[in-house]
């Protein structure tokens, strides 16, 4: 019963039917494997029993062997087999003991009365860590919605790695030769390899930024569409390859070993300012983006002051997947340094605890958050990097899963799947040498439990973590596009052009919520770079997530796992010139007159429609459109707000 699948609502309406349906059938084996040992019978019996139950498992894989909501008959077996082993092992544990040791009752009891103290010891802290954040903690306000139901983290209690411990390293192997391959200013290639008699073969990975809708389609499309535009030459040392404009990654094979290089091209100072086209232009076609005429000015709010208003960058890391309480529980370094970044006169972090998915996955909470809406009201609508591309930024995108956000989640509302909104709304885009086959399958299931960007085991490409190459990428981004800034020798990007940056990242999107972990040393060292380069002075960084894991035996079994999925991280970081503002406008054109709406949001309920509304009031500065402004995270929203008021879902709603 418990194979029963469907579409994704099948799937979230039979939720607790299927996850009950589990429990009774690992405690029916249990009780079963309890009798073929400690009961009396014969050995033939025994034997015969054990082979059927082992026929029964046989049968059942034939039958349903799938991993995903429509046939989910792997996924069903490991989360049996984490459940089972440990059960069964303990009793098998208790039973020798008991029959081993005199007088073991009497031990067992101490023990297990030291145990249970310890447990609930353990839980009363967990549960008081499920609140804290970097500088804070929930706090419980009269009117403030709380978290519904017994929120115990039992998930707390597991020891680091022992969900997925039996699957495999939580590291890479690295590859046997040593590759140096370097892309120079002038879009020249050059190679050297350690084993030199081997030859040298470059794969230059297509550009898919111009590609259209239907080319980038997940499901066995777009990996299939960037493998065959991969270009192949032979590299003859000391010679270098000449790459085209376009180009952003290539693969250098030698021998067996195989790396990645990447490259920001066009180099900034020739990449030209981008005129949208008429009919798509968001500055003035209010059936792309809702328009205003509530605008106001910046100096008159600050008093006249006269100070030049910068238009900030923006950085939005996306970790899909990772709820408040799995980003400090597995990222612990990463939480370390972001406290670090908190620095009043310079830039300012923010945090949301009461933040609130909108739905159950990556669709709805990406589509409030870039379109602002769940549904698009108008075909053809354009995300949110095309606001800031109209407006002068130049904008980038990184995907890590071989897919196209604009595809998956907004390419059934467009009129045609010859539309390229790539072309439409970015600069750059990196994605291309995540369809690699070592990492992302060619065929099948690319969305495995043990291969492609779901898998449960490190998410490794040629001898490093998958996430490795796009922190390379997004180092190069973030140098090029201040490069013009500070060859002039101001050392500020008002000099240059403003850019828009967007990632996502999956590694939070698994069953055992164990492989998140390995990327906490990179993303630590990223926020390190991001922090010493002086950047965030003039950038809004946003690091958060869109929902928590909605996945594993935590999400299956217990409140706590429900909550925490729809309690996504998300940390704000805001240059102070910005904070100053928003402060001043609050004292000024607020509800609350006597208050941060830094302080206020930080402990109310706040959805991905705010982030929306921020991304939006981000992309006018330093003009304010007071309608954006009011709804965005740089004011303060209503305090006692409901989910209803928040536009999240009854049937989601998780804080009440």
């Amino acid at each position: 019963m418990a194979l029963q699948g469907g579409p994704l609502p099948y799937i979230i309406e039979h939720l607790a039917a299927i996850g009950i349906e589990l429990l009774v059938s690992i405690l029916s084996l249990t009780g079963i494997t309890v009798l073929l040992y400690a009961g009396r019978m014969r050995r033939g019996t025994r034997q015969n029993t054990l082979f059927l139950i082992l026929c029964t498992f046989g049968a059942l894989y034939v039958y349903d062997h799938g991993e995903r909501f429509e046939k989910h008959g792997f996924y069903n077996i490991l989360v049996f087999l984490t459940m089972y082993v440990p059960l069964n092992l303990t009793l098998g544990l208790f039973y020798v003991l008991w029959t081993s040791i005199d007088n073991f009752a009497a031990y067992f009891s101490v023990v297990f009365l030291i145990g249970c103290a310890t447990i609930c010891a353990s839980l009363v802290h967990y549960r008081g860590e499920f609140d804290r954040g970097l500088f804070g903690k929930l706090q419980y306000i009269p009117g403030e919605c709380n978290w519904v139901g017994p929120n115990i983290p039992f998930v707390d209690l597991l020891p680091t790695g022992t969900q997925n411990f039996w699957a495999s390293s939580m590291h890479c192997k690295p590859e046997q030769h040593y590759i140096n391959a370097t892309i120079d200013r002038h879009g020249a290639l050059h190679v050297d390899c350690s084993d030199k008699r081997s030859q040298i073969h470059i794969e230059i990975l297509p550009d898919t930024r111009q590609w259209p809708l239907w080319r980038k389609s997940m499901w066995g499309v777009y990996n299939t569409q960037v493998l065959k535009g991969i270009k192949r030459v032979e590299y003859v040392p000391g010679e270098p390859v000449a790459l085209d404009e376009g180009t952003q990654a290539v693969v250098v094979r030698c021998g067996s070993s195989s790396t990645i290089v990447t490259r920001v091209s066009p180099p900034i100072d020739k990449l030209p300012l981008y005129t949208p086209p008429m009919e798509s232009d968001t500055r003035t076609n209010s059936s792309i983006h809702k328009l205003t005429t509530d605008w106001m000015n910046v100096t008159n709010i600050m008093n006249n002051q006269q100070t030049q208003f910068k238009r900030p960058n923006v950085i939005y890391l996306m970790l899909d997947a990772v709820s408040h309480r799995q980003f400090y529980r597995r990222l612990s370094k990463s939480a370390k340094t972001l406290r670090a970044l908190h620095r009043p006169g310079i830039n300012r972090l923010s945090e949301l605890y009461r933040y609130h998915s909108n739905g159950f996955s990556t669709d709805n909470n990406t589509k409030t958050m870039y379109f602002g809406e769940i549904t698009p009201s108008k075909p053809n609508p354009l995300p949110i990097w095309a606001y800031y591309r109209d407006r002068g930024y130049v904008t980038a995108r990184l995907e890590t899963g071989c897919d196209d956000w604009a595809k998956e989640c907004s390419g059934q509302y467009f009129e045609s799947h010859d539309y390229s909104v790539g072309n439409r709304s970015l600069d750059y885009e990196l994605s291309s040498p995540f369809c690699m086959p070592e990492y992302y399958p060619r065929t099948g299931n690319a969305f495995g439990n043990f291969k492609g960007p779901y898998s449960i085991v490190a998410r490794c490409l040629y001898g490093r973590y998958v996430h490795g190459w796009a922190f390379d990428y997004l180092y190069q981004l973030r140098r090029e596009l201040r490069r013009n800034a500070t060859s002039t020798g101001q050392g500020s990007s008002e000099f240059s052009r403003p850019y828009m940056i967007t990632a996502a990242f999956l590694e939070g999107h698994e069953g055992t919520g164990e492989v998140l972990r390995t990327m906490d040393n990179a993303l630590a060292a990223f926020l390190e770079d991001l922090g010493s380069s002086g950047e965030l002075e003039d950038t809004v960084f946003i690091l958060g997530s869109d929902h928590g894991l909605h996945m594993g035996v935590n999400f299956l079994f217990l409140q706590n796992g429900r909550i925490e999925h729809q309690n996504p991280f998300f940390v704000m970081s805001v240059p102070e010139q910005l904070h100053q503002f928003a402060e001043s406008f609050q004292e000024h054109h607020g509800s609350e007159k006597e208050i941060s709406p830094f302080v206020a949001n930080e402990q109310r309920l706040i959805s991905p429609f705010e982030v929306y509304h921020t991304f939006r009031a981000l992309a006018d500065w330093p003009k304010v459109d007071g309608d954006n402004w009011r709804r965005s995270l740089f004011a303060a929203q209503k305090a006692g707000k409901t989910c209803d008021e928040a536009g999240i879902g009854a049937n989601f709603c998780m804080c009440k």
